[in-house]
Parts: C-alpha cells; sequence; structure tokens
C-alpha cells in the first residue's frame, strides 16, 4: 500500500467515525466537513476528479450544516 492508498484511507476512515458521531459534538460536524475536503483531495491527487468534485461539494455541504449549527 503506497502513501496515497493510506491518505485515501485515512480520509475516508475520519469521513465514517466522524459522521457517527455527529450527534455527540458540533466539533465532530466540523470534523467530518474537513475530513470530506480530504477526501476530495484524494480523489484528485488519485485522477479520479468525479469523485474529488463530489466530495468537494459534500465538504461544502457539511460545512454549512457545521456553521448553522447550535453550540451547546
Amino acid at each position: 500500500m503506497d502513501a496515497l492508498s493510506l491518505f485515501g484511507l485515512f480520509a475516508v476512515t475520519m469521513m465514517l467515525v466522524c459522521y457517527a458521531f455527529e450527534d455527540r459534538s458540533h466539533w465532530f460536524s466540523l470534523g467530518f466537513a474537513l475530513a470530506c475536503a480530504l477526501g476530495s483531495l484524494y480523489g484528485f491527487l488519485q485522477g479520479a476528479w468525479p469523485f474529488g468534485l463530489v466530495e468537494g461539494i459534500w465538504a461544502l455541504v457539511a460545512f454549512r450544516r457545521w456553521a448553522k449549527r447550535p453550540r451547546a
């Protein structure tokens, strides 16, 4: 497994973890948005630009959700 594959594995693992715990803290919502941005970067670096584009859009959606979420 090369460094790029490890980076992609890290990004999608963080997306899964942060999504699973999103209801516990607004920080997990922000973590999900950042992990989506990392997933987007991975897609572009890998050459899978459709994946990178969709993940980038999802990162923006997730960041907007975090920004509108009430802080406890």
